[in-house]
């Protein structure tokens, strides 16, 4: 089998894992989903791209750099594609994951830890992040950073037009592109499309009430396109793919850096 460059923590024993918790280490917790993405993408696409960007990140860091990562957490909060009539979608509700987030830093917390990152591919989580993020924090005293691929700037060599950024959320060109990089025989290519938003709609016609930025309305994924997806997977290339995963990998290498270097004794 070709090498695993992620460092999972349950590889170790108990005794070794005592011991590197003892070195003041980052611990990477991946969150994920597994959810319907449309014709061309199969349920696993954000597992799929998560894991890929933490192999990236990994060979970004030096060899001894204290870190592991927890077993993923793949299936998530998905409120708004487990109620939306589509198939294939697993789901728990945001205070379920919550708290197993909670448990499970709490966890850590006793054996040492004190550096978590919640490296996270699926925007439903975000909600949950914050809830334990805080809890954690508060209870534990431990440093949680919350890292969601797709809040980190752009990628400066991939060109895609402004409004596919915007509103290809679910199953567009990046997502396809990541998958068509990592894991090209699991895309459907025959279905690839363009899957209009009835974002782009409102955008075009001066609303200032779109799916997301400032003044957001609820959605669930099929008001924004009957098949669930939103984007223009036509524009997506393996190529472009290679960018994106370099790019948000290299970016999700830098935030575990900055949280191993962050100053703890200065958190109230």
């Amino acid at each position: 089998m070709p090498d695993d460059p992620i460092p999972h923590w349950q590889s170790l024993t108990g005794p070794e894992a005592a011991q590197f918790a003892r070195r003041d280490p980052v611990l990477v917790l991946p969150l994920a989903a597994i959810e319907q993405h449309g014709p061309h993408l199969p349920l696993s696409t954000d597992a799929d791209i998560g894991r890929g960007l933490l192999a990236r990140a990994m060979t970004r860091l030096p060899a001894d750099f204290p870190v592991r990562v927890l077993p993923p957490l793949p299936i998530g909060a998905s409120t708004e594609h487990a109620h939306a009539g589509l198939a294939g979608t697993l789901h728990v509700e945001s205070g379920d994951l919550a708290a197993v987030i909670v448990r499970l830093g709490a966890a850590l917390a006793g054996y040492g830890v004190r550096r978590l990152v919640l490296s996270n591919s699926h925007g439903g989580n975000r909600h949950a992040m914050e809830t334990a993020g805080l809890q954690l924090r508060r209870e534990h005293g431990l440093l949680v950073v919350k890292a969601t691929y797709f809040s980190f700037a752009p990628a400066p060599d991939v060109d895609l037009p402004d409004s596919e950024w915007r509103h290809g959320l679910h199953g567009g060109a990046v997502e396809t592109a990541m998958m068509l990089h990592l894991h090209p025989d699991r895309v459907r290519t025959e279905q690839v499309a363009r899957f209009a938003s009835l974002g782009q709609e409102l955008e075009a016609a001066g609303s200032g009430i779109l799916p997301e930025g400032s003044a957001a309305f609820a959605w669930v994924a099929g008001d924004l396109n009957p098949r669930g997806v939103t984007g223009d997977a036509r524009l997506a290339t393996g190529e472009m793919g290679r960018r994106l995963v370099e790019h948000y990998g290299d970016t999700l290498a830098a935030i575990i850096r900055d949280t191993r270097a962050f100053p703890v004794e200065r958190l109230a």
